[in-house]
């Protein structure tokens, strides 16, 4: 009597997290699933080991990525979605996102704003600008405002620190994030003595070797890191991060990223699907994996229960659904896009960025009602980390 194929439960996912289909497996293969199902209880142990302890070696950090299924994949949501209600409840916090500059005097490898980029139509909005988007983002009920832009050196300290203090006269009860890069101790300290609150520096790699592969030469990850160090030390709340996917990566670079944000602590940790360029030296690699941005989303929450992570507008761009899937993840802040209409388009890190849509401050609506069907509420207020308040 012939061997009749039994239905066993291994689905089939694309590379943004969707199901395919079943599998019809033989049923001389169900060995071969016993001793997979086997090492899924294996790293389930490491994913409880670092609900309670929230860290990993290096060696195991690697087993962990490598080894994720959609099973596996399904029990760290589960734990990091309870460690992020626990402290945060159904609350996701909206940051107003203000790209106030693309000049920019660095050449990064990656960037569609990179110093050698002719291509891009540069500009930088006024202080007048600046605080006209917050006027309109006040009204819309964002009590944070983000100021992002290139390192560009027409905003000396004087002039940052001027429209920051400007900010914080008009809307006392908001907080300031800056965005601007690597700068001096002495930079940081002035900005945050003229009232800057957090301060978001993507580290963008921990390995040194991957880190030379995505920056010229005149970057170092030495000095990177020890601005995030100064950052803590001045008392910001800090955010470092780094692009899921970028050309060169391996899981042993993840690793080292994941062993950093442990040390570092930080208030915040960003991180999205790299995307190419078209007029960057990246332009034909592939795009980074939604799925394992998920992933190491749902890893994050359990490093830093207290985290403030975004469900990034690269992950929405690779994804409709997209910052969905990274709340459910582990995810609890959304950057909405304040900035002017007539500059978005121009603000282009990478390709196809998503800049009128539900991630929009327009449609602030929208997306309350998107996070509402996944059981959040869009919460108004300045949204700091726990420790902080």
């Amino acid at each position: 009597m012939a061997i009749q194929p039994v239905i066993i439960p291994v689905k089939s996912y694309d590379s943004n997290a969707n199901f395919i289909s079943n599998r019809s497996i033989p049923a001389a293969q169900t060995i071969y699933f016993d001793s997979c199902f086997r090492y899924t209880v294996f790293m389930k142990e490491f994913i409880d080991t670092l609900l309670k302890e929230h860290t990993l070696s290096r060696e195991n950090f690697i087993r962990l990525i490598d080894a994720r299924t959609p099973e596996l994949s399904a029990y760290l949501f589960e734990k990091a979605d309870a460690v992020r209600k626990k402290h945060f409840g159904n609350s996701v916090y909206i940051r107003g996102l203000i790209e106030f500059t693309n000049y920019c005097v660095n050449d990064c490898y990656y960037c569609g704003i990179r110093r050698s980029n002719r291509e891009a139509s540069r500009y930088r909005l006024s202080k007048e600008a600046v605080l006209s988007c917050c006027e309109e983002g006040y009204a819309l009920g964002f009590r944070t405002f983000v100021l992002q832009g290139g390192e560009d050196r027409r905003y000396s300290d004087e002039t940052l620190s001027d429209l920051i203090a400007s900010i914080k006269s008009r809307f006392p009860d908001c907080a300031v994030t800056l965005s601007v890069g690597e700068r001096s101790y002495d930079s940081y300290q002035s900005l945050f003595e003229a009232g800057a609150d957090r301060y978001l520096l993507r580290h963008e790699t921990a390995d040194e070797a991957h880190y030379k592969k995505l920056h010229p030469a005149s970057l170092s990850l030495e000095n990177r890191k020890q601005c995030l160090w100064n950052l803590k030390e001045i008392g910001y709340q800090t955010g470092c991060g780094f692009m899921v996917g970028s050309p060169c990566q391996r899981t042993e670079s993840i690793a080292e990223d994941l062993l950093f944000i442990h040390e570092l602590q930080p208030e915040m940790v960003g991180i999205g699907p790299f995307i190419p360029h078209h007029d960057t030296p990246f332009k034909d690699f592939p795009k980074g994996s939604v799925e394992l941005t998920l992933y190491l989303i749902g890893i994050l929450r359990l490093m830093l229960p207290k985290c403030l992570i975004p469900a990034t507008t690269a992950l929405g761009t690779l994804d409709p659904e997209g910052r969905e899937k990274g709340i459910l993840a582990g995810a609890n802040v959304c950057m909405p896009n304040l900035s002017p209409i007539s500059v978005r388009k121009k603000y282009l890190l990478y390709d196809n960025k998503i800049c009128t849509g539900d991630e929009s401050a327009e449609h602030l609506k929208s997306l309350s009602k998107r996070m509402a069907k996944i059981g959040f509420q869009i919460i108004k207020s300045r949204g700091d980390h726990p420790d902080k308040i």
